[in-house]
């Protein structure tokens, strides 16, 4: 740039943008492609109590959008005030914008589409003898013939900004983006019709479903009956806050987070507390880098909840976070952690009805929201602990793995032998074996061939026709037990099952922590590693050093831009302290550090289990095989072990009869 041109800019004077351009900067920030439009458009839709929505579409949006509704309409002296800038009918004062439930109420979209596009208003109330049709360029406004309801028409998008609409992608891609927009709409309304029409083809369509029922069949429609088939109901209360929907099995984990649906108060959201919430509760049951499917509908009050945070609106911000946070963890834990065996032989439900989950951890009495806070006083009470079946002593006997834990934290923990081990004298007990998963009589049964005499096998198929995982026959090559119930064949993971109960009583036996209590043991450095650090490091290292001494880790400040990691957990003292230090500190800036903790205990608690769970090859009676069975059904999550990978695997007779032509 020249001096010339410097000082040209220099001397320009300040003065007010011509509306035009202002309308034309503020569209910027709503409409960014079709789908904005369509969004921003049901949004108004769904305001005025539409019960019937349809969409059409000319190139994938460029060309045409056209929204029609049956709502109330809008009056004929209200028509040209709606395409102002800031105008609604949405709220009116700062009260009304701090306890907003409507899905609009920024009072921009008209007046920003219609800056980008050529937009005609067509509206009618009840009781006009005529609907008014408003040129949104001119301002006119004439008779037009429409039943009751409004239609909104946007054509030649970005008409008026071409450098806009050069960065459009093609008419597919544009109409997917839609649809798509139109679908987040479908799930959360399942009292309202949406069709869906491309170049005068019906591409999709989802019908009203009434009732108690209807959320879970319009999931069943947009996301899929494999979905439902594969998910479980969430049905949560933690104070003001309820929390519905549908959350994925652990292994209905898809490569992509393209099935994650978050709604606060019908509106579809991203927001990082509730994606972090969601898959906080997935931790310890998927297998690497796999993402969760879920569907889920948080209601609380809109005075506890800021929707004013971004122009889509597709950002909250909560009062409390950690509580939320909490809240959406429990939720979706409550629903996963039952056994999917449970559900084996359990009476047949309605398909798609959408109906409370069942509770293996039920929310104490006094688990309530603090006054004058959202945060959670209690967390759920731990399961029932189950004894261990009589396996050969493990390499980690209870005398060691209970020392483990007394080093690893401290005040001590209980005394209770860890799972997977027991005396010798207790082992050898013949009451062992829990009331409820009483292993059936093998009198007759000879070693681990899962042979037996005819006596008795009558009586041992009706009992396996009750329970779930049903009656071991077999062991194959020291690693897999073979069952069968009720549907077929059941091949289950000896090792991987033992260690999800092992790990699961280990957690039970330690408790949960929420920023107190257990610590990990840590071990000083010799020389303490320094680095230069971030403000951000600074600051968390300062504000988080207790929590940091939980996790047996000690930072030190140096200097202004220096920590000292003088500590480390003595489980991590070969590794590198320095990375090790970073990584915590920026998971404790960006998350809730009780949630870090656990983490951090049940990495541990996880690494011991797999030591203390039986090895591979070990050679169990079929006394033992049923133990084990029965304990897989008591036990919570133990469809994963707990690095994410399946247990059990169920085979049924039209499996089994596929694989040999049966019947064909």
């Amino acid at each position: 740039m020249t001096a010339e041109n410097t000082q040209a800019n220099a001397r320009r004077p300040i003065r007010e943008l011509p509306d035009e351009l202002i309308s034309q900067i503020a569209a910027g920030e709503v409409v960014e492609r079709p789908a904005s439009v369509v969004r921003e458009l049901v949004d108004n839709a769904l305001d005025a109590g539409a019960q019937n929505i349809t969409l059409r579409l000319l190139g994938g949006g460029t060309r045409l959008i056209a929204v029609e509704d049956d709502g109330g309409g809008i009056a004929p002296d209200e028509l040209p005030v709606a395409l102002k800038r800031h105008a609604t009918s949405k709220i009116g004062n700062l009260t009304d914008l701090e306890s907003v439930m409507t899905m609009g109420f920024r009072g921009e979209a008209l007046a920003a589409i219609n800056s980008v596009s050529e937009l005609t208003l067509l509206s009618r109330m009840d009781g006009q003898p005529n609907a008014l049709a408003l040129d949104g360029q001119t301002g006119e406004v004439r008779p037009a013939p429409r039943a009751v309801g409004t239609t909104v028409e946007v054509k030649e998008l970005f008409f008026s900004t071409p450098a806009r609409r050069k960065f459009l992608k093609s008419d597919s891609t544009e109409l997917a983006h839609c649809i798509e927009a139109v679908r987040r709409h479908a799930l959360a309304r399942p009292d309202v019709s949406f069709a869906i029409w491309h170049e005068g083809k019906l591409v999709e369509q989802w019908r009203v479903h009434p009732g108690p029922e209807g959320l879970a069949q319009r999931l069943g429609d947009v996301l899929g009956h494999d979905f439902v088939a594969q998910s479980v109901p969430v049905d949560y209360h933690a104070g003001p806050l309820h929390v519905v929907g549908r959350a994925g099995t652990p292994d209905a984990a898809r490569s992509r987070p393209d099935h994650q649906f978050a709604y606060v108060n019908g509106r579809f959201v991203r927001d990082k507390v509730l994606m972090h919430g969601a898959r906080s509760a997935y931790e310890d049951v998927l297998h690497g880098h796999k993402q969760p499917a879920y569907a889920l509908f948080v209601q609380i009050d809109p005075t506890l909840v800021d929707a004013n945070v971004h122009p889509t609106k597709i950002e909250v911000r909560f009062r409390d976070s950690r509580a939320v946070h909490q809240a959406i963890r429990h939720a979706i834990e409550q629903a996963i952690a039952a056994p999917r065996s449970q559900a084996l032989n359990a009476p047949s439900a309605p398909e798609l009805t959408l109906q409370a989950s069942p509770a293996p951890r039920a929310l104490p009495e006094s688990a309530h929201w603090r006054q004058g806070s959202m945060g959670l006083d209690s967390r759920p009470e731990p399961a029932p602990t189950f004894t261990p079946p009589r396996f050969e002593r493990p390499r980690v006997d209870s005398e060691q793995a209970l020392a483990d834990l007394k080093a690893l934290w401290s005040p001590a923990v209980a005394t209770t032998p860890a799972a997977g081990t027991m005396p010798a004298q207790e082992a050898a007990a013949p009451g062992w074996v829990p009331p409820s998963a009483a292993a059936p009589s093998r009198d007759s049964a000879v070693g681990n061939t899962g042979q037996s005499v005819a006596s008795g096998r009558d009586s041992d198929t009706d009992k396996a026709n009750h329970w779930p995982l049903g009656r071991a026959v077999a062991q194959l090559h020291g690693v897999y037990i073979l069952a069968e119930n009720a549907q077929g064949l059941v091949v289950v993971d000896m090792h991987a099952a033992h260690e999800r109960i092992v790990y699961e009583r280990l957690k039970n036996q330690l408790g949960s922590t929420d920023g107190t209590g257990p610590r990990i043991a840590s071990q000083p450095l010799l020389i303490p590693a320094t680095f230069a650090a971030t403000p951000t490091e600074v600051a968390t290292a300062e504000a988080c050093a207790e929590v940091l001494t939980q996790l047996g880790l000690e930072i030190s400040p140096l200097s202004a831009k220096t920590l000292a990691v003088r500590a480390v957990p003595t489980t991590l003292a070969h590794g590198d302290a320095v990375e090790l230090a970073r990584s915590v500190l920026a998971e404790l800036a960006q998350h809730d550090a009780s949630t870090v903790v656990q983490r951090a205990q049940n990495e541990i608690l996880a690494t011991m289990a797999c030591h203390g769970a039986v090895r591979a090859n070990r050679q169990l009676t079929l006394t033992e095989m049923n133990a084990l069975l029965r304990q897989m059904e008591e036990t919570e999550r133990s469809d994963q072990c707990n690095h994410g990978r399946p247990t059990w695997r169920q085979m049924t007779m039209r499996d089994l009869d596929a694989l040999f032509l049966r019947g064909r």
